[in-house]
């Protein structure tokens, strides 16, 4: 095998690849055979680095490099000027916001800073397409000690004692649910591995396979070792078709290592994988929807116990983690349940991967340990909000979570804290608002989303949510009461108390949420019938100042609808009753006279 003086690792994750990161990478590997350096330098696709914001990215290695911003025209300064002759290109690295210096060195970066990658660890920096990277960071040797040194009970307990709990949104102790399903008596047990995250803006198990994807492979493994299971099925969303490919090429090349199939080691331990898509439901992130779907079902929710612990995939006994959950697990065993567990907080071990967006500078895929502040997430890490504006709020939880404002800031962030708070751990969608978003509109928006997915079954969240919605709908339209808002309440609690799944139940979250916490908004928007933030379009109006005004006419020649008027040289007026709030004449005049209220 060659042996690579420098290699350089270029980012294949989904947001980078479609910025031309591959062509990057071609363009790279052309100029290295075109200098006579292909021997001495090589180029790797790599999964994410989580820097989103600054992608497409390049690292250099070994001296750690972080190009940031990478066209595939750089490819030859890269190779020309830092290769050949060791300048490192200054216009490609990235600077930071406070002193404006370059920073060459990722680790050095208060992206990077705080972060602790688990789950991550091998993100941005194998090529996931190689089983040989793998193994040499340690790669399929949990499943080795586990298969010969210990026994199937001694590694749940190591599981339970790291305090491990699941990531997927439940955040139920996973060492437990592997015990209860170990204790199920069947011929046939199963492992099911839900990669069916479908939160806005989330984007955290996506990544995870699509660049450390033999990480969730041998910890399913593991825990079909440990509750006596043989088969396993990742449930993934058809959406993923990069994740997909990658996967399919890392169960192979595992069944060509030994690694899955019969006699995996020649331990006598029999495991296999199998893929099954689905449509990208989001109400199959619910475990048993999610089994009725893989069954050939219609995606839907049933009344729990039999928990699928008992009764899951065909009748039989099965396990349900989500992807991160299974990412974190061989290196709990290679390093040990007191290691995990002295990271985070007393209730929440370890730490937990986010996808942070929204009205942020830095947008990206972070790791940071349980207990970490909402603040040192969305100031250091995040680097501020964009354009200098007001933090106003951050969703955390995705539709089922909550909106948090300024004074959760310093709150650590774990499972019973965000729910004291209002708001939820979820997946790990946290979605950054400032000054400029209307907190009612968000709540609208999330029910839209959750109408849309709900699968129906049950009364309260097929026509709770839709009810929801449709008051919010009226308030936004500057036709709300103060009834409408105590309806809000009320039907809120309701449809949690009586839902049959998690969607159901937490679905109400946003809007109780913005209305703790953004009450003021709601009653200007019923009393005044005003939106400060001016995103409610039944609720803006432009309005032209007679005094700025000096009569060009570009608003009225550039109005759709007419509904501007006024002689030339002469201060014109807009008609509220026509006007459609395009923007155009706001967009238009060069005198600042049009202005929105």
């Amino acid at each position: 095998m060659a042996k690579f003086k420098m290699h350089l690792l270029v980012c294949g994750g989904t947001g980078c690849h479609a910025s031309l990161s591959q062509t990057i990478g071609d363009n790279l590997k052309e100029i290295l055979v075109e200098k006579g350096l292909d021997h001495e330098v090589q180029v790797i696709m790599t999964g994410c680095f989580g820097f989103c914001e600054k992608g497409p990215i390049v690292k250099v290695m070994p001296d750690n490099t972080f190009y940031t911003e990478v066209k595939p025209a750089d490819a030859r300064e890269i190779i020309e000027e830092h290769i050949i002759k060791g300048r490192k290109v200054n216009r490609l690295l990235y600077q930071d916001p406070e002193n404006k210096e370059h920073v060459s060195d990722s680790k050095h970066m208060g992206f990077y800073k705080k972060q602790i990658r688990i789950a991550l660890r091998n993100c941005g920096f194998i090529d996931p397409e190689n089983i040989d990277e793998y193994i040499a960071r340690d790669g399929y040797e949990a499943m080795g000690k586990v298969l010969t040194e210990m026994d199937a009970q001694q590694t749940i307990d190591i599981i339970k004692k790291s305090g491990l709990r699941g990531r997927g949104g439940g955040g139920f102790p996973t060492g437990l649910k592997w015990e209860i399903t170990s204790k199920s008596q069947a011929d046939q047990k199963y492992v099911v591995c839900n990669a069916d995250e479908g939160d806005p803006g989330a984007f955290m198990d996506r990544s995870i396979l699509e660049g450390d994807p033999h990480s969730v492979i041998e910890a399913m493994a593991i825990c079909g070792f440990s509750i006596g299971a043989t088969k396993g099925l990742v449930y993934i969303r058809a959406e993923y078709p990069l994740a997909i490919t990658r996967l399919k090429i890392a169960i192979n090349q595992a069944r060509e290592y030994g690694l899955l199939g019969t006699d995996i080691l020649g331990s006598g331990f029999d495991f296999d994988i199998e893929l099954r898509y689905g449509a990208g439901a989001f109400v199959c992130g619910e475990e048993t929807a999610l089994i009725h779907s893989m069954e050939g079902m219609r995606g839907e929710p049933t009344f729990k116990p039999p928990f699928p612990s008992v009764s899951g995939y065909l009748g039989k006994p099965t396990n349900v983690n989500n992807v991160e959950t299974f990412a974190s697990v061989p290196v709990i065993i290679n390093k040990g349940a007191d290691w995990f567990s002295s990271i985070g907080t007393e209730k929440s071990k370890g730490t937990k991967v986010f996808a942070l967006a929204g009205k942020i500078n830095n947008v990206g895929l972070i790791e940071v340990p349980m207990g970490i502040t909402l603040r040192e997430i969305i100031y250091e890490i995040g680097g501020g909000i964009k354009d200098g504006k007001k933090f106003k709020a951050v969703q955390t939880g995705g539709p089922s979570g909550g909106c948090l404002t300024v004074n959760h800031l310093d709150t650590p962030i774990d499972y019973d804290n965000l729910i004291a708070a209002g708001s939820m751990m979820g997946s790990g969608g946290m979605i950054v608002m400032d000054e400029d978003d209307c907190m009612v509109s968000v709540a609208k928006f999330y029910l839209d989303f959750t109408v849309e997915e709900s699968c129906g079954k049950c009364t309260p969240c097929r026509i709770g949510n839709k009810r929801l919605y449709e008051i919010l709908e009226t308030i936004t339209l500057g036709k709300g009461t103060m009834e409408d808002l105590q309806k809000l309440k009320n039907l809120s609690y309701v449809i949690k108390d009586t839902s049959l799944c998690g969607l159901g139940q937490t679905s109400p979250n946003p809007v109780l949420s913005t209305l703790e916490n953004f009450w003021d908004e709601y009653i200007e928007h019923v009393t005044t019938k005003k939106c400060r933030s001016s995103q409610c379009k039944a609720l803006m109006q432009y309005i032209i100042d007679a005094e700025q005004c000096v009569g060009c006419t570009a608003c009225a020649r550039n109005c759709p609808v007419n509904a501007i008027t006024g002689e030339r040289k002469l201060a014109h007026y807009i008609n509220q009753d026509i006007c459609i709030k395009c923007g155009a004449c706001l967009e238009k005049c060069k005198f600042n006279a049009i202005s929105i209220q």
